[in-house]
């Protein structure tokens, strides 16, 4: 998979791809992630990629020209044309289940936006879709780009020791984790359940499984009502 991040500032993003399991799975060719500077594709002398807002407003907008040209010139050096996603608080929040669809995908571009945002009539003409990480502001999209990089890479063949390494984990299934322990198994006068610290492995998944459903009760139990019938919360017990 091909992943290419059109931001402003490439030395920031290239600073976490570098890094842990994104930069070990970069290194060994498993996904290929790179940012492309937009500021390189403007006409502006001085170098500016923003302008003041019609009708009036704070702040400064992304022209359209450098972000439709750095999309342009990416797509004649891929020789097709990705999917675009924009980062923006007004998309679509971002779920497991998108983060495993974007992932079947050859080819994938993340704009970056900043300022104020970018001139909407390039997101007419170029973005497929608009993805939100939460509901809350930030300076530009590319710590989000960089959140969607990390979901969708370690879900790719090889860049997990193995498929169970995700598959037990929240919102893979609709369900919150089970809780995890570690040695030693006596914490402060706090016990590892027992279960666990035996050797029947069918009680210890039957365990993990009652555990995630009861979790998920408590703390979101919306993902019950999204993903589960009161049947299949019966079969997860």
């Amino acid at each position: 998979m091909k992943i290419e991040i059109l931001t402003l500032f490439p030395a920031l993003c290239e600073a976490v791809l570098s890094e842990s399991i994104l930069g070990r799975a970069r290194a060994g060719g498993l996904v290929e992630i790179s940012a492309r500077n937009i500021r390189d594709y403007t006409k502006d002398k001085h170098r500016r990629v923003d302008d003041a807002p019609y009708g009036g407003g704070y702040g400064m907008i992304m022209q359209a020209q450098p972000i439709a040209d750095c999309f342009a010139a990416l797509c004649a050096d891929w020789g097709c044309r990705p999917h675009l996603v924009y980062l923006s608080p007004q998309g679509k929040a971002l779920t497991q289940t998108r983060c495993r669809e974007l992932a079947a995908l050859p080819y994938l571009a993340l704009l970056c936006g900043h300022y104020e945002g970018v001139d909407e009539r390039v997101l007419e003409a170029l973005a497929d879709e608009e993805i939100s990480i939460g509901d809350y502001v930030l300076t530009g999209g590319e710590l989000p780009a960089l959140v969607l990089c990390d979901a969708i890479a370690r879900l790719l063949p090889g860049v997990l020791p193995a498929d169970e390494v995700f598959r037990e984990e929240s919102h893979f299934a609709g369900l919150l984790e089970h809780p995890q322990y570690t040695r030693p198994p006596v914490w402060e006068g706090r016990t590892v359940p027992a279960v666990l610290r035996e050797g029947n492995h069918a009680l210890q998944q039957r365990w993990k499984k009652e555990q995630a459903l009861a979790r998920t009760r408590r703390k979101r139990p919306d993902l019950l009502t999204r993903t589960n019938t009161p049947e299949e919360e019966n079969k997860l017990c």
